[in-house]
């Protein structure tokens, strides 16, 4: 059952599987929208620019059969009237192929946006299988687009049927009317039973651009084992992410402990807690944690202190604090810079008399720690191990 499952696509589709989407060129698109917003602007364009352009149309249209004695006895002036009359047809109609142009660039905006991606126009055999074309004609998409083209034919041919018959009177008026008039309602009429026709296709749009949205994301779905197959390839596999972080501990570990021997003080806790401390006054103004450990790590830096002749203090207020407060290769807090100036000066001590001689220092025993600043783990405070 946890197989089936698996290979169910249940899951939406991720960012990253809809970028690629996107990289191979497929993002959400309605053609009935883009059919839509096209006619629309096409008619809207005719309704402003109709008058100008039919009364500039009619003056070419005279002027291109008029010609006067010059393109008689000059035919290569003929050549430059012809030029003449075409620059001046394409200004204008240049608004409405302008308007025309400008709606197919917006129309993908409002879905998808553009895409430009090489792998569409990459040659793929499948595409010419009849049976998958077969298996696409006769699939939910294919019953959809059939469902879409039959419902506009309703709707185109309801709205024409419904204005002719609302106009017949007026059309049958018009064999009465001089022509340029009946022109001119010919083709208000005309224009009207267009845009009537268009926004009947809004109707179409708004059903099938949520369609569309919905068959992208439907078809982009995922299986659970396609999510993490994604999740590994993206984060890396948690084996291989968690062999790297113990392989990154025991560098840090091994590096830490090469700082044991330059310390100045190991303070214990004695057995739970280690932390070695290093002061430099030309470097830092306050003593650096190089090294900090607990149990086993800790056993280690204090067999590694005694080997170096490192002072080791037993303090365990003292070195629960600097574990939970201090990082390594970081100063101490300043909360705690009165307690461990305590503990600098007995090691200095300790060193003058051990270069000097005479009456060892006492070793500190009552370091206070500030309140708050002891973790106060209750950890048996048990006698150091060795001298």
């Amino acid at each position: 059952m946890a197989e089936d499952s698996d290979l169910e696509k249940s899951e939406s589709a991720s960012p990253r599987r809809l970028e690629q989407a996107r990289e191979e060129g497929q993002v959400p698109h309605s053609r009935e929208l883009a059919t839509f917003i096209s006619l629309l602007v096409g008619v809207v364009s005719l309704y402003v620019l109709g008058r100008w352009g039919g009364h500039r149309m009619m003056q070419l249209f005279k002027s291109g059969l008029s010609f006067d004695r010059r393109l008689v006895f000059e035919p290569g002036s003929m050549g430059d009237a012809l030029l003449n009359l075409g620059t001046d047809a394409m200004l204008t109609i240049a608004p409405l192929l302008l308007a025309s142009v400008a709606a197919a660039l917006v129309t993908p905006f409002l879905m998808g946006g553009w895409v430009f991606s090489s792998q569409v126009l990459r040659f793929d055999l499948s595409r010419l299988d009849p049976l998958q074309g077969l298996g696409r004609m006769f699939s939910t998409h294919g019953l959809v687009e059939l469902v879409k083209a039959s419902l506009k034919a309703v709707l185109v041919a309801s709205v024409g049927v419904w204005v002719v018959w609302r106009e017949r009177d007026h059309l049958f008026s018009l064999m009465l009317q001089p022509l340029e008039a009946s022109m001119d309602d010919f083709a208000s009429l005309v224009l009207l039973s267009t845009l009537l026709i268009v926004a009947s296709l809004a109707l179409i749009a708004a059903i099938d651009v949520p369609f569309q949205l919905w068959e992208y994301h439907r078809r982009l779905r995922m299986t659970k084992e396609e999510v993490r197959q994604e999740m590994k390839e993206q984060e890396g596999d948690p084996q291989i992410k968690a062999r790297i972080r113990a392989a990154q501990r025991e560098m840090s570990r091994r590096r830490m402990m090469t700082n044991v021997p330059t310390a100045d003080v190991v303070v214990t806790n004695p057995t739970h807690y280690s932390v070695a401390l290093k002061y430099d006054p030309d470097r830092a103004g306050a003593p650096v944690v190089v090294a900090k450990g607990k149990d086993l790590i800790a056993l280690n830096i204090r067999e590694l202190a005694k080997a170096n002749g490192v002072p080791i203090l037993e303090a365990p207020p003292l070195a629960r604090a600097l574990y939970a407060h201090c990082e390594l290769e970081q100063q101490i807090p300043a909360a705690l810079y009165t307690v461990v100036a305590e503990v600098m000066a007995w090691v200095f001590q300790l060193n003058h008399w051990i270069a000097e001689g005479g009456l060892p220092p006492e070793q500190p025993t009552r370091l206070a720690v500030p309140e708050g600043m002891d973790p106060g783990t209750g950890e048996p405070d048990t006698p150091a191990v060795g001298p």
